[in-house]
């Protein structure tokens, strides 16, 4: 009886193990990769992850942030997909801008099914903006202007043809009934030169992000005259209407969040899926999202998934309606 009790409770133990085994473990080396430069919008994403997961606990190593520039993004993802699908250590930064290059082919031979998506942990949103001393005080005021004379207009955006800029861009010409092929795009680098543009008269129309923008328009320096997002946002901008409520349904949300490998396993994958929930639950989470001027935006898992097919689905709409 003592040996079939032993040999019940070692193979009771072994299947234990298995599950366990199976259920997923905190990363050894937590990693974020960041698809370009140090500074921009993934290694913010990435420095977000890093400092919130480890303050609220949810790692106890600190989490490397690495850096492969390309494409913006494109170098990163294809990195992912071909050499570290397997890796579970790994997360890796995109936006909604990464959406929209996979939606035009971007990306190489890879598309969206290429990675898993992981969830969107924040958001930033589209705004447009013109010049202090403009004499444009609200979106349909613009609108019917750009209506009468597109040519007259010149709208600045810190990206190139075919970028989120320049889609918001091609949004307010399809509002005034006018082909965005024929809207005049100037690209710039970042929305530092956008706002020198719009200050020194260059350009008549700015389009960019709401936390880039805020800080100018509270500072008397432009006019923030629409945000594109769903509902009025919080904090210092919960004065300035949306694009909805002035009777023009152009919303763009720019999520920021993560994809794993394809080949992550799902008790892995369900690992950073928690580990993100449980964290932005937090005080701490809410502060650090804040500091990084990003607003509230949770999806994770299926859920996420479907957003960013969707949000493909959508851009390549949009892109060949633009001529891209």
């Amino acid at each position: 009886m003592s040996k079939i009790l032993m040999n019940t409770l070692f193979g009771a133990a072994v299947v234990m193990f298995a599950f366990v085994a199976s259920a997923g473990a905190e990363p050894a080396k937590p990693e974020c990769l960041a698809g370009a430069k140090p500074g921009g919008g993934f290694d913010l994403t990435c420095r977000l992850a890093a400092d919130a997961l480890l303050k609220t606990k949810q790692i106890s190593a600190p989490m490397a942030v690495t850096y492969m520039e390309g494409g913006v993004g494109a170098v990163a993802y294809n990195h992912v997909a071909s050499k570290r699908s397997k890796d579970a250590n790994l997360i890796t930064a995109a936006s909604s801008g990464s959406a929209l290059l996979l939606a035009q082919g971007k990306f190489g031979h890879y598309d969206e099914g290429a990675v898993r998506w992981l969830g969107a942990i924040g958001a930033d949103y589209g705004v447009l903006v013109v010049a202090a001393d403009s004499p444009y005080k609200t979106l349909g005021e613009l609108v019917e202007a750009y209506k009468a004379n597109p040519a007259d207009f010149a709208i600045a955006g810190g990206g190139a043809v075919g970028s989120q800029d320049w889609m918001k861009g091609s949004l307010l010409a399809k509002a005034a009934g006018q082909d965005p092929k024929q809207m005049r795009y100037v690209a710039l680098e970042g929305g530092g030169a956008v706002l020198t543009a719009l200050e020194g008269g260059h350009v008549k129309v700015g389009s960019g992000d709401a936390a880039e923008m805020v800080k100018h328009h509270l500072a008397g320096k432009i006019r923030i005259l629409a945000v594109m997002a769903p509902a009025r946002l919080p904090g210092d901008l919960a004065d300035v209407p949306t694009a909805r409520e002035q009777g023009f349904n152009i919303d763009w949300p720019v999520w920021r969040g993560f994809y794993v490998g394809k080949e992550v396993s799902d008790a892995d994958y369900d690992w950073w899926v928690q580990a993100f929930k449980k964290a932005m639950d937090t005080p701490e989470f809410a502060r650090e999202r804040e500091a990084r001027g990003l607003f509230e935006f949770k999806l994770f898992g299926k859920d996420f998934d479907e957003r960013v097919r969707a949000d493909v689905a959508q851009f390549k709409i949009l892109a060949k309606e633009a001529g891209m």
